[in-house]
C-alpha cells in the first residue's frame, strides 16, 4: 500500500470521496469540507492546513481516505490539549505544528477513516501514519471524536487514549414531546414546561426551517447573529466565514435544519443544526436580542421535538454543558487518541492521559446519578 497526501479536497474527485465516505454523516461529506476550504475558514492564516490522506493498494486502487489538518494552534478542537502545549513551552520544546484527524470546529463523533470493503482500519493506519511523518515534522498526531472501529485499531497500535464527556439525547420511541416529559421526574417535567411557557409569554413564535427554505436574507441575518454571539463570548467574530455558511446553504441544504425565533415576523434568534438519517446535530446559535430562556427553547427543546416528530434516534446538541443533563441529555464518553514523537515529556503526558481517563470515568458515573428520568432514579 502507498499513501498520498493532498493539500486540498479539490484534488480528489467528489465521486471518489463520496464512494468511500458513503454514510450520510454530514461532516465528512465532500461538500461540507469543500465549503470550509473555499469559504476561507481553513488555510494558512486560519491555522488549519488540509492534509487529506488517500491510501492506494498495490493495484493503485483507492482503498482508504482520512482527513487530517496541520495545526499551528489548538483552537476549534474541543478535546483540548492546552496542558500539553503549556508543558512543551515551559520546558523549551516546540509543540506546534501538530497534525489532527478531526472535523474542524465540529466536536461530533463520527467516521474519521473511510475504507473500501474488505479493508480494515488496522491495515491502513500504519501506512497513513508513516506517510504523514515522512512529509511533516510535528510534535504529535491526534485522532479526535472517532468511532469505535478506529479507536480499537489505534489502541492496539499503542496510541494514548483520552476521554471527553458530552451529552446526548436519546429517543426512546416517544410519540410526542409530552411522552418525553412523562418519562421525567415531576419537578423536571414542570420546570421544562415553565421554561417553554416563558418563551411563549414573550410573544415568540418558533419556526422550523429546512435548508431548501433558507433565503439569502436568512443567511445574512444568521451570520450577523453568529458573529455577535462570538464577539460577546470570545472577543472575535467566530471561526467560520460568511462564505462558508452560504456554501453550506447551497451545497448541503438536505442536511440543514434551523429552529428560528420570530416576533412580529422579525427573526430574533436561530439555532442551526445538521442532520443524518438518525441524528440531529446542534451546531451554531446566534441572536439579535437576549430573551429569557430562548436559548434553551431554540437549542434544546425544539431539537428534541424535531427528533420525536421525524423519528431520529439521537440529538447531539454540541460540546460541553452539564446544564443539558437536567433537560434529558445523557452523559456519554467520547474518545481521542494521541501519538507523540519521542520527548522527555512523554512519560508525564502518558500518565496525565491515564489519570484524566480515570477521573472522567468516575465523573461520568456521578453525572449519571443526576439524570432526571423516573425509571433511573
Amino acid at each position: 500500500m502507498r499513501a498520498v497526501v493532498h493539500s486540498t479536497i479539490t484534488s480528489i474527485p467528489r465521486a471518489v470521496w463520496n464512494r468511500l465516505f458513503s454514510s450520510d454523516y454530514p461532516f465528512t461529506q465532500y461538500d461540507f469540507l469543500l465549503a470550509l476550504e473555499q469559504g476561507g475558514s481553513l488555510g494558512l492564516r486560519r491555522g488549519w492546513l488540509p492534509q487529506y490522506v488517500a491510501v492506494h493498494d498495490n493495484s493503485d486502487t483507492l482503498v482508504a481516505m482520512m482527513p487530517w489538518f496541520k495545526k499551528t494552534h489548538s483552537y476549534g478542537e474541543y478535546l483540548f490539549d492546552w496542558a500539553f502545549a503549556e508543558a512543551f513551552d515551559r520546558y523549551g520544546f516546540q509543540y506546534y505544528p501538530k497534525l489532527i484527524n478531526a472535523i474542524p470546529f465540529t466536536p461530533c463523533q463520527g467516521p474519521r477513516l473511510a475504507t473500501a470493503k474488505g479493508v480494515n482500519a488496522a491495515d491502513v493506519l500504519p501506512v497513513i501514519e508513516s506517510a504523514l511523518m515522512q512529509e511533516h515534522d510535528v510534535s504529535n498526531l491526534q485522532c479526535l471524536y472517532i468511532e469505535p472501529n478506529v479507536s480499537e485499531a489505534l489502541a492496539e497500535e499503542g496510541w494514548w487514549q483520552r476521554f471527553d464527556i458530552q451529552f446526548l439525547w436519546q429517543n426512546r420511541d416517544y410519540g410526542s414531546f409530552d411522552d418525553f416529559l412523562g418519562a421525567l421526574v415531576s419537578r423536571k417535567r414542570k420546570s421544562i414546561r415553565k421554561e417553554r411557557q416563558k418563551v411563549s409569554e414573550q410573544k415568540v413564535e418558533m419556526r422550523t426551517l429546512h435548508g431548501n427554505e433558507l433565503t439569502a436574507d436568512f443567511w445574512h441575518q444568521f451570520i450577523v447573529f453568529y458573529q455577535r454571539t462570538y464577539l460577546k463570548r470570545s472577543g472575535h467574530g467566530g471561526y467560520l466565514t460568511p462564505a462558508t455558511f452560504q456554501l453550506w446553504g447551497e451545497l448541503l441544504a438536505e442536511h440543514i435544519v434551523v429552529f428560528a425565533a420570530y416576533r412580529n415576523n422579525e427573526m430574533l434568534a436561530a439555532s442551526l443544526c445538521f442532520k443524518s438519517d438518525n441524528t440531529l446535530y446542534g451546531r451554531y446559535w446566534g441572536c439579535q436580542e437576549e430573551l429569557e430562556l430562548l436559548h434553551f427553547e431554540a437549542c434544546y427543546y425544539q431539537g428534541i421535538e424535531y427528533c420525536i416528530n421525524h423519528n431520529l434516534d439521537y440529538f447531539d446538541a454540541g460540546a460541553q454543558g452539564e446544564h443539558k443533563l437536567h433537560r434529558g441529555f445523557e452523559p456519554v464518553l467520547r474518545e481521542g487518541f494521541y501519538r507523540f514523537m519521542p520527548s522527555p515529556l512523554n512519560d508525564a503526558i502518558e500518565q496525565y492521559c491515564q489519570d484524566e481517563r480515570a477521573a472522567l470515568s468516575e465523573h461520568l458515573k456521578t453525572l449519571q446519578t443526576y439524570l432526571p428520568y423516573k425509571d433511573r432514579d
